[in-house]
């Protein structure tokens, strides 16, 4: 099954990596085919960033995400230039604590960046977090794979923290409500 997921926030998020992960888990452990592209303005730390990948059981012939099936925003700024245009039936996962408007898409909230900071003590895994919300809610891959390529993609020293940010969203994803 095809699904574009197009992941968007401001540089220094975690964003590309976000993306990275995720098409790491399809293709090394699930054993699917994925392709990732990214965009980040000139300014690039603090500044609109955008990643996607597309997952797909058959061989991906364009890599480009036309029409995504799947959102993650991080940020408002991320919301207003990547989530306004977005199909009815799309899915979009948006971090609670930075994002303030509500798409007219089925959405679930995250305050991924107030967890990782009061929870975890470093707002740099809050992409982390959301990609554990993204895999319990969609089932894009397993979380199982997600765990592995997280374990294959994050510094020597920071596996066990980013494993408890991977377990907090995919927690957080189990108590919340799509709308």
């Amino acid at each position: 099954m095809r699904h574009e997921v197009r992941f968007s926030g401001f540089g220094g998020q975690g964003i590309i990596l976000s993306a990275v992960i995720l098409g790491r888990a399809a293709v090394m452990y699930d054993g699917t085919y994925a392709v990732q592209t990214q965009v980040y303005g000139p300014e690039a730390r603090g500044g609109a960033s955008m990643s996607a990948v597309i997952i797909d059981d058959s061989p991906i012939l364009y890599p480009k995400v036309t029409d995504p099936d799947i959102l993650v925003i991080m940020s408002q700024e991320g919301f207003e230039k990547y989530g306004v245009e977005v199909r009815d039936d799309a899915l979009m996962i948006l971090d609670s604590s930075l994002v303030h408007t509500r798409p007219r898409c089925r959405y679930l909230e995250i305050p991924a960046t107030r967890e990782a900071k009061m929870t975890l003590g470093r707002d740099i895994v809050a992409n982390i977090i959301m990609l554990g919300a993204l895999v319990r809610a969609t089932g894009i891959v397993k979380e199982s794979s997600l765990e592995r390529a997280i374990l294959d993609s994050v510094p020597k020293g920071t596996e066990d923290l980013n494993i408890r940010a991977m377990k907090r969203g995919i927690e957080l994803a189990t108590e919340g409500r799509v709308q």
